[in-house]
């Protein structure tokens, strides 16, 4: 099943719960029609007893039927509580496109709707959603609710972000002095699933691995969207002519062929991937690289793994 979506039918929604409804039932649709058939997507209100735990919330009618043990799992025990971080910095939206859409996005835009995705999945799931914005501080840190007004507060919130930044405004990222930052906030064990270009990271690795190690200290599950543009940032995929490139965080300006430096440029970007995806497997944090270009199964399938894998 292609999550692709096509153009003239976006063109009818201008709310972004809309799209993102249209996301998740289409991918869920796939997931009947996959290896996957027979998952449920819905929220369990059950699940098997444990030999040794106290026996008290045992449903017993439920054992008459099946002749099997079951326990009733109330809200605390059974709702997941996921925060989203997504990284609002300036080099999210790249590359610069005259009015990006889903089905020819920036990061920022692919990001934003990936995430609305996976909070319409949450609350459709009864589970609780949160929302931060980050760029070299949080811009915003919400609570975690299943509540309808919760959600439109945080697609509000999301919408505001598909805004082109003004001319001249820049946003550097500092992931790692966030990680930390939310780490300290976080109290409640979570489900922790960042959005990022990790374009700072190139050059603070240790600090970012120090702050992922923080978060998996303190219990939580982490699924790390590495949002790509593959063919540029991974590929480095040019014509054969002179170009000017331009940091979008600090505006430094760079004039060269990209032939003259793509060696390096690969070598250099791979030893990084190398390394982040052998850290993240040692504090078994999911690291998914997510090329833009790419749809959306690729974000909702490790999601919802992952949410199966927790109960």
């Amino acid at each position: 099943m292609s999550d692709r979506l096509n153009i003239n039918r976006l063109k009818q929604f201008s709310n972004i719960e809309l799209i993102a409804r249209q996301v998740v039932e289409g991918f869920i649709t796939g997931l009947h029609k996959s290896p996957f058939h027979g998952f449920s997507v819905e929220f369990a209100e059950h699940r098997q007893y444990n030999q040794g735990e106290s026996t008290k919330n045992i449903d017993w009618k439920l054992y008459a039927r099946t002749d099997r043990l079951y326990v009733k799992q109330y809200e605390e025990e059974t709702n997941l509580r996921c925060h989203i971080l997504l990284d609002v910095s300036s080099s999210m939206y790249y590359p610069v496109i005259q009015n990006p859409t889903p089905d020819n996005p920036n990061k920022m835009v692919f990001s934003v709707y990936a995430a609305a995705a996976i909070t319409q999945m949450l609350i459709r799931q009864r589970d609780a959603a949160g929302l931060t914005l980050f760029s070299d501080k949080v811009n915003l840190h919400t609570k975690t609710s299943s509540t309808a007004a919760h959600k439109q507060y945080l697609f509000g919130n999301l919408e505001k972000q598909l805004q082109q930044p003004k001319q001249g405004e820049r946003r550097a990222t500092a992931i790692s002095t966030v990680l930390h930052n939310i780490a300290e906030r976080i109290h409640k064990r979570s489900l922790i699933v960042i959005f990022s270009d990790m374009f700072e990271s190139y050059e603070n690795v240790d600090k970012l691995f120090s702050a992922l190690q923080h978060l998996k200290h303190n219990k939580h599950e982490v699924i790390l969207f590495h949002t790509v543009d593959n063919k540029t940032e991974m590929d480095f995929e040019f014509d054969n002519r002179p170009y000017r490139f331009i940091d979008m965080e600090s505006g430094q300006e760079l004039k060269l062929n990209p032939r003259e430096i793509k060696e390096q440029y690969l070598k250099k970007i791979g030893t990084f991937h190398k390394e982040l995806l052998l850290k993240c497997g040692q504090y078994n944090i999911e690291y998914v690289p997510a090329d833009i270009s790419q749809g959306f199964d690729q974000i909702l399938l490790p999601y919802f793994l992952k949410r199966k894998k927790m109960f």
